[in-house]
């Protein structure tokens, strides 16, 4: 008996020990925060959680975030391919307890056991490629002029890192073409290419990136298209960039190598639970001709707070002039736009925004008209606010007010814009929107109502519009006031997926004029 009692502990000491090191602990968490970026987990300590970890989603016990960052009690993931997590979810991550992290007194008494270790491999890299391309035709039958028609094909991809590399490539083009249009010295072609984006980049660290061709920065958008070098560094939170090319041909949009361009910029993120920003501070000079056209700085910033509050602000400051061949380092603000977003809740927004512009001036390309343009140097400025609301659960309305001034009150405009859509409407089903529209400048005064209804057939693969429009013009300069009616129709046709074919028509009424416009569009996605 006593030979057996020992057995029997012996056993139980050893069952002890092999099964409790087969049993991986788990820490589990709670997404806190959720942005168009990053998620936030909570964790009680997270000293076990490495960065570059998976976490798994414990509803489906799927690796679905990646570990970036990290503190004492949370972590900054990013998701994993197309998994969908919202605040509130639990998540879990499981780790294995090295030798060096057990108690010395269980080191001794333990029986080494060999655990299998995974170690998730997550590709430094991963290939994104999307794009579409697109066919359209525009055709308008005159009753008292000529008939115009024009052809147009747009292509856009994005492909970052093709098959994993550090390889980069995005485009978008636009074709158009003129048919039966006799070439004239106002229009001295009848076909248009359009580059307005082309480049490839090359990411030599995962903070490190090259950017060479046609490209529009987003974090210097104000800019407009580079053609040329862009290098960007980041360090943390904080990045720089530096840019060196070309604008594009200020008439055709074409390549100019006598637009040289060059510059650089500064920046910081700021990325946290509650509030996120961006902000960019730079300087660039561009020159015509080897000389100094123009040079100016710029900011830009966009913020989100709580996830209400929508910042976005951009400001261009020029800094050089040159008049009858004398330069100075005059400041002038040619542009400043502010524009704020507030949501209340799921069923009211609200938006403001100013914006104060002036005609940029480049003092080679336009020597000869410098001085005009001076004297017309004023500010044109604008205000708008909009507000959206959802007074019930199938009705949306919104009103907006815009006004534009300066300050010889010429250009000034009074606009004035409101709408509510029936998203449902009893019985018959379908969407009806009502619209009107007001408008008040120096010299015409417009009024605009409109009725659409939309509607979707073989579960939104088929969709069909239907309007009419009624507008009036009353001129100020004693031309004779009109009245123009518009009826048309849309009608739209998912083939499968990827590929959509639309063809629209509109009849407008003038006088004794009937217009006919067709418009018809194929659209391929991949």
């Amino acid at each position: 008996m006593k030979y057996l009692l020992n057995f029997i502990l012996v056993f139980g000491v050893l069952t002890c020990n092999v099964f409790g090191q087969g049993n991986d602990p788990v820490l589990k968490g709670i997404v806190s925060f959720v942005t168009s970026n990053n998620i936030y987990v909570k964790f009680d300590q997270t000293k076990s959680i490495g960065i570059g970890d998976t976490l798994n989603l414990a509803s489906t016990n799927t690796a679905c975030l990646i570990v970036k960052s990290k503190s004492t009690s949370s972590c900054v993931c990013s998701v994993v391919e197309d998994c969908e997590i919202e605040k509130g979810d639990e998540v879990l991550f499981k780790y294995y307890i090295q030798e060096d992290d057990r108690p010395k007194e269980q080191k001794k008494e333990s029986i080494p056991v060999a655990l299998e270790t995974v170690t998730p491999v997550t590709p430094l890299y991963k290939e994104n490629i999307r794009g579409r391309i697109s066919a359209s035709s525009y055709s308008n039958i005159l009753s008292d002029r000529d008939d115009k028609h024009r052809l147009m094909s747009r292509l856009s991809i994005d492909a970052d890192h093709i098959k994993g590399s550090r390889f980069s490539f995005n485009s978008y083009l636009n074709y158009r073409h003129i048919l039966d249009q006799t070439e004239t010295s106002s229009l001295e072609k009848n076909s248009f290419l359009r580059v307005y984006n082309l480049d490839a980049r090359f990411d030599a660290t995962p903070t490190l990136s090259f950017t060479f061709g046609r490209n529009i920065n987003p974090k210097i958008s104000s800019i407009g298209a580079i053609d040329g070098l862009q290098v960007e560094k980041y360090f943390g939170k904080s990045y720089a960039g530096a840019i060196v090319g070309f604008r594009p041909d200020i008439f055709d949009y074409g390549f100019n190598a006598d637009l040289l361009q060059y510059g650089g910029y500064v920046g910081t993120i700021i990325d946290k639970e509650d509030f996120y920003s961006q902000t960019t501070f730079g300087a660039i000079e561009q020159r015509g001709n080897s000389d100094i056209d123009r040079r100016y700085t710029y900011l830009q910033h966009s913020s989100t707070l709580f996830r209400n509050l929508n910042i976005f602000s951009s400001m261009e400051m020029d800094i050089f002039s040159k008049v009858n061949n004398t330069t100075k380092n005059n400041l002038r603000l040619t542009n400043l736009y502010v524009s704020a977003r507030y949501r209340f809740n799921r069923k009211l927004n609200l938006m403001l925004s100013y914006d104060s512009r002036k005609r940029i001036i480049y003092y080679e390309t336009f020597q000869t008209e410098i001085e005009r343009l001076l004297d017309d140097d004023i500010a044109r400025q604008g205000a708008r606010t909009r507000i959206n609301f959802r007074p019930y659960k199938n009705i949306l309305a919104g009103v907006s007010y815009s006004k534009r001034f300066q300050s010889d009150r010429e250009n000034k405009s009074d606009n004035i814009h409101g709408y509510v859509t029936l998203t449902k409407v009893p019985n018959i089903g379908g969407r009806l929107s009502l619209t009107y529209n007001r408008n008040e400048s120096n010299y015409l005064e417009s009024n605009i109502g409109s009725a659409r209804y939309s509607r979707g057939f073989l579960n939104g693969r088929l969709n069909t519009d239907l309007y009419y429009r009624l507008v009036f013009y009353d001129y100020s300069s004693g031309i004779e006031s009109s009245q123009q009616h518009y009826f048309g129709s849309n009608l739209s046709y998912n083939i499968n997926r990827k590929l959509l074919f639309s063809i629209s028509g509109e009849l407008s009424t003038f006088n004794n004029e009937n217009n006919i416009r067709i418009y018809s569009r194929i659209v391929q996605r991949f």
